[in-house]
């Protein structure tokens, strides 16, 4: 049956509103502290899990059940690219930053913390970092999925397949990147969730940056159906960034304008991922379920 599409828009708008409001009262603790890692991460989850909490509470709202939300895994494939995506567009903005000088690699100093902190002091520089990578890219995974779940349960759970009732590819990313984007603009003014350039600056890249990411984050869910393979993308989009990728680099002065999700240069990559996701856009079927044909 042929849903309304005032319906629809109802539904989108009550979903973002009660986003905005759940997450909201977790944001005013992390404002209050001034820092992101404020109650142990605990606020950030709460924040984190509003879009999800959100979703449900507007599927009750609306007479629908969330046994509708695409909860199958789908095929693996598109699992592991949600994990390998993210590789694929950071690295080489921060090896790039390496080779040229724009930034460091990781000095005596990190080895000796990071040595410290894992508990193998004795081990060569080398196999130090070795083990700090393999560590983190897969046991650190949990956390970073475990809290990017919450969120992409609201995105791409329900506000992309919400959308792409009634709005093509284009649209979808770019209407919910840009409500992405601005759920984050409190922390990301008022806190400390910056890498240290300045707020217009970092606004920017960060807005344009995520609604980029969109793009992919939409196509690979209606691909494949699920959304799963979001959840890991977020996951691992966090881990190689904000885990492994940045604390391997040293500040040589531009650094903070090119690294990171508020420099430039993932802005430049994850657009490339972009347009090529929306050149692509002809592999989808819209809305998300229907049949293809």
């Amino acid at each position: 049956m042929h849903e309304p599409t005032a319906r629809i828009w109802k539904k989108v708008g009550c979903f973002y509103a009660l986003t905005m409001l759940f997450s909201g009262v977790f944001n005013a603790f992390v404002l209050h502290a001034g820092k992101m890692d404020a109650g142990n991460l605990l606020y950030v989850t709460g924040a984190m899990w509003s879009p999800a909490l959100a979703a449900f509470a507007t599927k009750k709202l609306f007479g629908e059940s969330i046994r509708d939300m695409p909860w199958a895994l789908g095929r693996s494939k598109y699992v592991w690219l949600g994990y390998l995506i993210p590789i694929g567009y950071a690295v080489p903005v921060y090896a790039a930053v390496w080779l040229t000088g724009l930034g460091g690699f990781a000095d005596a100093e990190f080895v000796r913390k990071t040595a410290e902190t894992f508990a193998f002091p004795s081990l060569p520089p080398a196999l130090t970092l070795a083990l700090f990578v393999v560590l983190t890219a897969t046991l650190g995974l949990v956390g970073k999925t475990s809290r990017a779940l919450g969120e992409e349960i609201g995105w791409r759970g329900f506000l992309v397949p919400e959308l792409s009732k009634v709005v093509g590819f284009t649209g979808i990313s770019l209407i919910s990147g840009a409500m992405w984007a601005v759920y984050h603009f409190p922390v990301l003014i008022f806190a400390d969730y910056n890498a240290g350039t300045p707020v217009w600056f970092g606004l920017g890249c960060f807005t344009i940056g995520v609604i980029a990411e969109s793009f992919i984050y939409a196509w690979l869910t209606l691909r494949s159906g699920s959304l799963w393979p979001a959840a890991l993308l977020h996951g691992s989009h966090n881990l190689w960034v904000q885990s492994i990728l940045t604390p391997l680099t040293r500040d040589t002065g531009p650094t903070e304008y090119i690294i990171d999700e508020f420099g430039f240069g993932l802005v430049i990559t994850t657009a490339i991922a972009a347009f090529i996701c929306w050149r692509r856009r002809g592999e989808l079927t819209l809305p998300l379920g229907a049949a293809r044909s």
